[in-house]
């Protein structure tokens, strides 16, 4: 028997998305997928989601909503969706596991931030290495950071931070920025913000201390070595939306997000709805994906309303 709903991805909007149908009693299933959580599990510090008067660490805030969707009768596997077959309805996910089939599909997937791919970088995430300042950068009062990046979503994490840091230091292998004018001519007349133009980061220091205290860069014209101290760094090279078990069956924006009706979370597919990062390539936060994943939820339900 299919299922009524099927959810991919356990990030803030999946299990928002699963909570909602939930208590309409749909009985969801969620599947968890490589990621449990999504990017919150690698957030040590949450201090802008409402309702926690203290922060509250990302795996504590997903394993909280987990249990509330459990609570209604939300159910979970541990499996990752591989690919899907949407011509026709009941949909199917092929799992790593099985074969499920389900009248609607929510795709809360997420999207990954891009990384450098250093060794170190990996070991100081979350100590010191972040793809989010609007997440972390308030931790960073009165401190240097590195920002990696030259477009406009770097520029906006480099103003972001001149509101708590010492000073930013914005590092791009070009030797002007990608971003749009406006963007780059704010952030060069910001006085807390300077550039490291033609470099990039050979290393970041100190996993022995469990902290950054600095970074190795390289200019790529001279291949000069530089030593910039520093307290943090924001890697701000992009995202890649989770969406390549999806094989094209839903339309995406040129950027790869999928692609939903104003105002709602409906995609090119009737039936399926998407939720969060995998769909939102501007606001990229815990609450704006917990905000979709009850419209996707709420989208869902009233489709199979109309349907019965």
């Amino acid at each position: 028997m299919a299922e009524k709903v099927v959810i991919i991805g356990t990030g803030p909007a999946g299990l928002t998305a699963a909570i909602y149908s939930a208590r309409a009693n749909l009985s969801p299933l969620c599947l968890e997928g490589p990621e449990g959580g999504g990017q919150l599990m690698t957030t040590t510090g949450v201090e802008n989601y409402p309702g926690f008067r203290q922060a509250i660490t990302g795996p504590a805030l997903i394993e909280e909503t987990h249990h509330q969707a459990e609570r209604f009768g939300a159910r979970f596997a541990f499996e990752t969706a591989l690919s899907v077959h949407l011509s026709s309805r009941p949909f199917t996910v092929k799992t790593d596991a099985r074969r499920v089939e389900s009248e609607t599909l929510i795709v809360a997937s997420g999207a990954s931030a891009r990384w450098l791919g250093l060794e170190n970088e990996q070991k100081l995430r979350g100590h010191g290495v972040s793809a989010c300042a609007t997440c972390d950068g308030f931790f960073f009062k009165g401190k240097e950071v590195l920002v990696v990046g030259g477009g406009d979503s770097a520029m906006e994490e480099a103003l972001f931070l001149t509101r708590f840091c010492a000073k930013v230091t914005v590092v791009h292998r070009r030797d002007k920025l990608r971003a749009s004018r406006i963007m780059a001519e704010r952030a060069s007349r910001n006085d807390k913000i300077a550039f490291l133009w033609n470099s990039v980061v050979e290393e970041i220091h100190d996993p022995a201390k469990l902290k950054v205290t600095g970074a190795r860069l390289r200019n790529v014209k001279t291949s000069q070595a530089l030593e910039v101290p520093c307290e943090g760094i924001f890697v701000s090279i992009g995202h890649n939306p989770n969406t390549a078990f999806l094989a094209g069956q839903v339309e995406t924006t040129p950027d790869g997000f999928i692609a939903c009706r104003a105002g709602t979370t409906a995609t090119s597919v009737q039936g399926v709805f998407a939720a969060g990062d995998v769909m939102d390539a501007r606001y990229k936060q815990a609450v704006t994906a917990a905000g979709t994943g009850c419209m996707a939820a709420m989208d869902a339900i009233r489709f199979l309303e109309a349907l019965e």
